[in-house]
């Protein structure tokens, strides 16, 4: 019987032992926060932070119709994502003389409103009248430059789908309705049946005509697109401008009508 106890010690022990490693086996692969990750389906850092796909879709810049002024042309150039302005420069702006300051001062007051307001209803800086009227102008093109060409692209994915015509982006330009003062002629962009964007190609200019044509322009714009039509009142001290504003942007509708 005492033979027996050394082979018993010898067994316990090396079952003690083969315990001990099965034991540091199993807890080995917890200790690996690699092999951790990838049994629970985690996303590897590097591939979480790649770029998402399509983060660039309805991205790009866009630059408005140089717009003239009494001081000179003022034009604007849009970054346009999601349907949204996210910047807004100028191009061209007054320049020269005392136009250098004003330019310096207006200039970015109208950019930073511009992507505040994303669209072109935003106020004249003080002491920039002028100016103002040239950049809003010009925005506008370049919004409905952007508007347009993404009514292209919603109709080229819609396309075989059996809607309508006519339900697309029209660019539409109205006759020239001659004023006292001078020649009106309205551009329009329709998208849907409805009016998304209007510009002025022609308006009364030349002395007081500028201040008229300036303060009076884009009013009548942003009725039209308010009204979504023709119906619209005339801006008080610019009554002939008005008409032929009214009479221009019918002519251009009744060609979306046609």
């Amino acid at each position: 019987m005492r033979k027996s106890h050394p082979v018993r010690r010898a067994v316990l022990a090396g079952a003690a032992t083969v315990s001990g490693i099965v034991l540091l086996l199993s807890l080995k692969p917890a200790s690996d926060p690699g092999s951790a990750s990838a049994a629970d389906g985690a996303v590897p850092p590097a591939a979480a932070q790649s770029p998402q796909g399509g983060r660039g879709a309805g991205a790009g810049t866009v630059t408005g119709d140089a717009a003239s002024t009494q001081y000179g042309p003022v034009q604007v150039r849009l970054t346009v994502s999601d349907g949204k302005i996210t910047r807004a420069e100028a191009v061209q702006a007054p320049k020269g003389g005392q136009s250098d300051r004003v330019t310096a001062d207006a200039v970015p007051k109208l950019n930073r409103a511009a992507v505040a307001a994303g669209s072109a209803d935003i106020d004249a800086v003080s002491g920039a009248t002028y100016t103002s009227a040239g950049y809003v102008k010009s925005l506008q093109s370049a919004l409905d430059k952007a508007a347009a060409a993404a009514g292209s692209n919603a109709g080229a994915g819609a396309a075989g789908e059996g809607a309508g015509s006519g339900q697309g982006t029209q660019v539409l330009t109205g006759d020239a309705a001659q004023t006292q003062y001078g020649p009106v002629q309205v551009r329009v962009t329709v998208s849907g049946g409805k009016i998304t964007g209007v510009e002025t190609l022609q308006a009364p200019k030349g002395g007081r005509s500028d201040q008229v044509t300036a303060d009076a322009v884009p009013k009548l714009d942003r009725a039209a697109v308010a009204a979504g039509s023709a119906d619209i009142d005339a801006v008080s001290g610019a009554t002939y401008t008005s008409a032929g504003y009214k009479q221009s942007l019918q002519s251009a509708l009744d060609r979306a009508g046609g």
